[in-house]
């Protein structure tokens, strides 16, 4: 996915593009990169992360930047930020995107004339490609409309400017991009959870499409936003922090809310509930409390080290990581039955893997509540997942073992939650798991517990649902 943080004062912006770029760390694990402007001069610092933190790359080389204005990203595809100097101007851009007719628009720009001169692993550097469509506007907000009317999936984006920032938020909506203000200075960023501890406070929340200029001291609409939203559900589910709150609801909150319904309405009988951490914590919290048993820390992460395991593009890295990263309490599984929530079951190996581990420490029982629905289609709008095809995904998998359907509609039947197949369905992921028992949460509980209409925000990876 990736995450992205600018900031524009009247002194100098440095401290604050470290430390808010470094708050997205947790929605990638590729690159990382930062860009400022100093007196029209850019200066541009790329590093991949993917075996360290971001911090650790950057912090000794913090000296070379200077200026009171900069953007930085981190990344799980293609090397960023990036510089241009076009009709428009100077500028530089780092994107959050995901873009499936690369290739079309590849060939649409070379055959206008245009040339790529950044590559990312052998192909046109999406985000160059990105760059490109919006130099084919007269101004930069027309060049950003350009990029919404031709991409195909999602682009949100903040683009460096020598007049200021500029922050836009895709088509649809599918990431978001929140502005903060403190005295004498402005930032814009993917991620909520940078802004208390650099002194900023949410002022604002872009629409989808809406384009924004940041000045020191000055926040200019450019774009309208659009009616139509289709914001990414996953964002509770799994990549937002804990403490950020989009849209009006707060990922926590919503955690809780799932785990104390499904709690409540839960006649399993165990001896306490874990959480899977980090994302499952806020749900195993609420359904302990729906449930009236404990709370109990069985698994802890090994937080200094490890980042998540979702995002390496690796299986095997992210076997290892999985593997490595949570440390069971043996004293408190030995002998016990045991609720875990956790976020979602994609491919399912780490949690197989996990689960194993969890008997061989003691445990009696281990049960599985999922704060999702089964996931059943690769996601084409946001690049939450490593998943190229949709049979990497458990639930597909298998589907494809109990009948050899590929049709949509027949699909559909195993999305529908209690009908025949659902059932045959999770039972077999279970065995599958060596899970004592399996449950997910409804599409409908899940919707709810976020508070959002179900058209303003996307589900399609549990039911395939798309609303234009």
């Amino acid at each position: 996915m990736g995450g992205f943080f600018g900031s524009i004062s009247k002194s100098s912006c440095i401290r604050d593009l470290f430390y808010g770029t470094d708050y997205n760390s947790h929605l990638g694990t590729r690159r990382g990169g930062l860009t400022t402007l100093d007196n029209g001069t850019f200066h541009r610092s790329i590093h991949n992360i993917e075996n360290s933190y971001f911090r650790s790359r950057f912090e000794s080389s913090l000296d070379k930047f200077k200026g009171n204005s900069g953007i930085g990203i981190i990344s799980d595809n293609d090397p960023q930020p990036i510089f241009m100097h076009t009709h428009l101007g100077k500028f530089a851009i780092v994107t959050v995107a995901k873009i499936n007719n690369h290739i079309d628009l590849e060939h649409y720009l070379l055959k206008k004339g245009f040339h790529f001169s950044e590559l990312s692993s052998g192909n046109s550097n999406p985000t160059e490609l990105i760059a490109l469509l919006i130099t084919e506007g007269t101004t930069f907000t027309e060049g950003i409309e350009n990029v919404y009317n031709k991409i195909v999936g999602s682009c949100s984006l903040l683009l460096l400017t020598e007049k200021g920032i500029i922050a836009a938020r895709d088509k649809y909506g599918r990431t978001p991009v929140l502005i903060g203000q403190k005295e004498g200075s402005y930032a814009a960023t993917s991620e909520p959870a940078s802004f208390p501890n650099l002194d900023f406070e949410p002022v604002y929340n872009l629409g989808p499409g809406e384009i924004m200029m940041l000045t020191a001291d000055s926040m200019t609409q450019l774009r309208k936003p659009n009616e139509k939203m289709q914001i990414c559900s996953f964002l509770w589910v799994y990549y937002g922090y804990p403490v950020s709150t989009y849209e009006g609801k707060n990922v926590d909150f919503v955690r809780y809310a799932c785990g104390l319904n499904m709690g409540k309405n839960d006649p399993t009988d165990a001896d306490y509930v874990s959480g899977i951490p980090d994302s499952g914590v806020g749900m195993a919290l609420g359904y302990a409390e729906g449930k009236k048993i404990p709370y109990r820390r069985a698994i802890v992460k090994y937080t200094p080290t490890w980042p998540r395991s979702f995002t390496p593009t690796s299986q095997k890295m992210r076997d290892l990581v999985a593997k490595m990263k949570l440390i069971p309490n043996k004293k408190l599984l030995e002998g016990k039955r045991v609720i875990f929530c956790d976020d979602s079951i994609v491919r399912g190996t780490q949690l197989r893997d996990n689960v194993n581990i969890l008997y061989n420490f003691g445990a009696k029982e281990a049960h599985m509540r999922v704060c999702c629905p089964p996931i059943l289609f690769a996601c084409p709008f946001v690049g939450f997942t490593a998943s190229k095809s949709p049979f990497e995904l458990i639930a597909r998998r298998t589907i494809s073992e109990l009948e050899n359907v590929d049709d949509e509609k027949e699909i559909m039947k195993y999305a529908t939650t209690g009908s025949e197949q659902y059932s045959r369905m999770v039972e077999c992921i279970r065995q599958k798991l060596n899970i004592t028992t399996l449950k997910f949460n409804t599409l409908e509980d899940l919707v709810k517990a976020i508070g959002l209409p179900k058209e303003r925000v996307c589900t399609h990876c549990y039911d395939c649902s798309s609303y234009f």
